[in-house]
């Protein structure tokens, strides 16, 4: 008798394969295991065999199924095989001067290189995004704007932009109007603002650790100390940590990315935003959020940001379209809460306003080009295609290598043999044309010589197959 379980056509496919999804990860069906054949899951689902076909195919492009010619689909990939997660790393709690930009700048003409392989830049690959819709809203913005997009916007950004980014943080729970709203150069002119309208030269910041080393950067440029915080690859942000440093160091800010963290890519749970805001609300600390990766989410549902739970605006917000829609467009944008009038008097200073052409074909995108259908095929895309790299680096990888799992964003934090140095990695690498991103960058205290940084933005083929073959090869080298 058939189970007619679905009531909704267009879904059946992925209900089915997420239920044998299930069933793989609980070893229920196991690796080498023959799957049923598509006519008997037909029957045994009630479904069609063109959806039984789907779910298959499904399966078979994030990785965990193979199929074998004139035998059927058999299970081939087990989370269960994910390698162990890399050491969290204490760094000593001091307040420091920071230079991380010579290092930095190396890297910087490789990780832009266009004839390489490239396993080094955390952002969606052009197939990933709908240009064309895109291209339209540039056109619709150049035709239908009053001045063509010539004139300077308002310091706070296009009216209709606001409007839609106040709408977007609906997804994390927010309740922000437009006039809260500064539209930015991405999301780390975002931040960079929002640290210099809370900080003097020589203030300490507190940065969790590893991060994105343009964080740091930032800090640099300004004159400012940090005092790093140990971030967990499962957990986030080490709390305790965090307090102690406070009740050591006269902290002025702390710098978090709680939404799948770069490198990390972790996500910190909602009980520990709350109280994560709850200790900065307590000694009336700023916290600097950068939320850019929080829309990519692997999950069922957008975590919430730690801007909810803020009842007394001191939660920076920031964030952008860069990692999620169009990298070059750069708008980003803050919610700076209690300090937003010294956050606009920066922003004039700093360009008066961000480029007006860029800002009104995004707010006609985010308005009428299905963002949210964009969203939900990008976050599929890169679950699948984090699954395939992870499966390659298992293959491929000395057997000793740790890496992490991310829930959402762009990137793998891995750790290799403490023989392995990754700068010298990355060299090798280079010769074959292959970017990487090596560890050293992403803090300005701990030397994470034997850390890579890896981004999955990338479809798979067989040039990306190739790069962690080789990658694996020299790894091995070296050990």
């Amino acid at each position: 008798m058939k189970q007619n379980r679905f009531t909704t056509e267009d879904h059946k496919y992925i209900q089915v394969a997420e239920g044998l999804e299930k069933m793989i990860a609980e070893e229920v069906l196991r690796i080498g295991d023959k799957l049923p054949s598509v006519r008997m899951l037909s029957e045994k689902y009630g479904i069609s065999m063109s959806t039984a076909f789907q779910a298959y195919y499904h399966l078979e492009g994030r990785g965990l199924i193979e199929s074998r010619p004139k035998s059927g689909y058999y299970v081939r990939f087990n989370h269960q095989r994910f390698l162990e997660l890399p050491d969290q790393v204490k760094p000593t709690a001091l307040s420091h001067e920071v230079s991380v930009k010579e290092m930095i700048a190396s890297i910087y003409s490789d990780i832009m290189a266009k004839d390489v392989i490239n396993l080094a830049l955390a952002v969606p690959d052009p197939s990933l995004v709908p240009a064309a819709k895109i291209n339209k809203s540039v056109m619709y913005a150049l035709r239908n704007t009053k001045d063509h997009c010539i004139n300077y916007e308002h310091t706070q950004g296009n009216a209709e932009l606001r409007q839609q980014v106040a709408r977007l943080s609906l997804n994390w729970g927010g309740k922000i109007k437009p006039g809260e709203i500064v539209v930015t150069n991405g999301c780390l002119e975002a931040v960079m603002m929002c640290i210099k309208a809370v900080t003097n030269y020589g203030d300490t910041v507190a940065v969790e650790c590893p991060t994105y080393f343009g964080i740091y950067q930032s800090i640099e440029n300004l004159g400012l100390k940090v005092v790093e915080i140990p971030s967990d690859p499962s957990n986030g942000l080490d709390l305790e940590s965090l307090q102690k440093a406070i009740k050591k160091y006269p902290v002025k800010a702390c710098v978090a990315v709680p939404n799948f963290n770069n490198p990390l890519g972790t996500c910190m749970s909602d009980e520990n935003k709350k109280k994560l805001v709850d200790i900065i609300a307590q000694h009336n600390i700023p916290l600097i959020e950068d939320d850019t990766y929080g829309e990519l989410f692997f999950g069922k549902s957008r975590p919430k940001a730690c801007k909810y739970f803020d009842t007394k605006g001191l939660v920076m917000y920031c964030s952008s379209l860069s990692k999620s829609l169009a990298p070059g467009y750069r708008i980003g944008w803050t919610i700076p809460g209690r300090y937003i009038e010294q956050v606009k008097q920066i922003k004039r200073v700093q360009n008066i306003s961000s480029a007006s052409l860029t800002q009104a074909a995004m707010a006609h995108y985010l308005k009428n080009g299905r963002y949210e259908y964009h969203l939900k095929n990008l976050r599929k895309a890169l679950h699948t295609q984090s699954l395939r790299y992870m499966q390659a680096i298992i293959e491929y990888f000395p057997a000793d290598t740790k890496i992490s799992r991310p829930a959402g964003g762009f990137t793998f934090w891995i750790e290799l043999n403490k023989k392995v140095d990754s700068f010298k990695l990355r060299t090798d690498a280079m010769k074959h044309k292959i970017s990487i991103v090596p560890g050293k960058i992403f803090s300005a205290s701990i030397d994470y010589s034997n850390y890579i940084r890896i981004s999955f933005g990338q479809p798979w083929n067989d040039d990306i197959d190739y790069g962690l073959m080789m990658l694996g090869k020299l790894i091995r080298k070296m050990i």
